[in-house]
C-alpha cells in the first residue's frame, strides 16, 4: 500500500509577511546595538591617536591602559568598594526580606515603599541627597561614604530578589527544623539560606555590577583618594578622544563574554 503523505498546512500570506516584518525588526535591533560596540573593539587596535581614521592595527593602547598607574589605580578602588557594597547588600537585603516574610509590623506596606524608593528615585537627586547628608555629619567624603551610597541603592535589588523567593518557600521547612530542635537562628542558617541561595546569588551580581557600573552618586560622594573607574573614564572622555579608552571598553567587554559563558557552563554542569 501506499504511504500517505502528510502535508504541513500552508501559512497565510498575511502571516508569512508579519513573520518577515518582525524578523527584519530584530535583524535591524541587533545591528543598532551590537555593530558600534563591534566597532568600537575595532578601532581600539588602530594606531591612530585621533581614532577616527583606520590607520593601522597596534596593540600599543592595550599596553598603555595596563601601564597607566591612575587607571590601575581606579580599578582597585572600584573592586574594593564594590565588594564591600556587595557584601553589606547581600546581609542587609536577605536580613530585611526575611524580617518583613516572618514578621508582621504595623508599618509593613510602609517600610517596603521606603525600601524601594532608592531603586526608582534619579540618581543625581539621590547623590546630592546623600552628599548633603554627609556634610552635615561631618563625615569625610571617601571609602566610606561612597561604599554607604551604593549599599543605600543597591541592597533594595537583593531584598527583592530574595522576598521574591520567600514566597514560594514552603513554610513546613522551618518548622520541621523547629520541631526537631533547632533554634530559630540555626534554622534559618541551615534550612532557609540554602533554599534562598540562588535570588542571594542573582542579588549579589546584581549589587556588584550595579556598583561597578555607578557613576552619578559615585561623583557626589567620592573624595580625592577614592575615585573609581567609571569616575575616571568619564573625567578622560571629557578632554576628547583617547584610545585608551576603546582598549578598556574592549577589555570590559571581553570580561562580560566571559562570565557569562562561564555562568552557562556552571549551570550546565549543575543540570548534569
Amino acid at each position: 500500500m501506499p504511504k500517505s503523505s502528510t502535508s504541513r498546512p500552508l501559512m497565510p500570506s498575511g502571516l508569512r509577511l508579519l513573520n518577515l516584518g518582525f524578523g527584519v525588526w530584530t535583524t535591524g535591533v541587533f545591528i543598532f546595538l551590537y555593530l558600534p560596540i563591534l566597532v568600537l573593539v575595532a578601532y581600539s587596535f588602530n594606531t591612530s591617536k585621533l581614532n577616527i581614521v583606520w590607520e593601522g592595527f597596534t596593540v600599543r593602547w592595550y599596553a598603555d591602559v595596563w601601564d597607566n598607574v591612575r587607571i590601575i589605580r581606579s580599578l582597585k578602588n572600584s573592586l574594593i568598594i564594590a565588594a564591600f557594597t556587595t557584601v553589606a547588600s547581600v546581609v542587609i537585603g536577605t536580613g530585611g526580606a526575611w524580617l518583613l516574610h516572618r514578621y508582621r509590623y504595623r508599618f509593613t506596606r510602609t517600610i517596603q515603599t521606603l525600601i524601594c524608593v532608592p531603586m526608582i528615585m534619579p540618581e543625581i537627586v539621590m547623590g546630592i541627597s546623600l552628599l548633603i547628608f554627609f556634610t552635615v555629619v561631618h563625615l569625610e567624603l571617601g571609602y566610606l561614604t561612597v561604599i554607604l551610597a551604593h549599599v543605600t541603592f543597591c541592597f533594595p535589588f537583593v531584598m527583592v530578589a530574595v522576598q521574591a523567593r520567600l514566597q514560594g518557600l514552603d513554610p513546613a521547612l522551618e518548622e520541621a527544623a523547629l520541631d526537631l530542635g533547632a533554634s530559630p537562628l540555626k534554622a534559618f542558617w541551615l534550612v532557609i539560606v540554602p533554599c534562598l541561595r540562588p535570588a542571594i546569588i542573582s542579588g549579589a551580581l546584581m549589587a556588584f555590577t550595579l556598583s561597578m557600573d555607578e557613576l552619578i552618586i559615585t561623583v557626589f560622594t567620592t573624595g580625592p583618594g577614592s575615585a573609581t573607574l567609571p569616575t575616571v573614564v568619564f573625567g578622560m572622555a571629557k578632554i576628547g578622544l583617547n584610545p585608551m579608552l576603546n582598549a578598556l571598553s574592549a577589555l570590559f567587554i571581553l570580561t562580560t563574554v566571559a562570565f557569562v559563558l562561564f555562568s552557562n557552563h556552571l549551570k550546565k554542569l549543575s543540570a548534569r
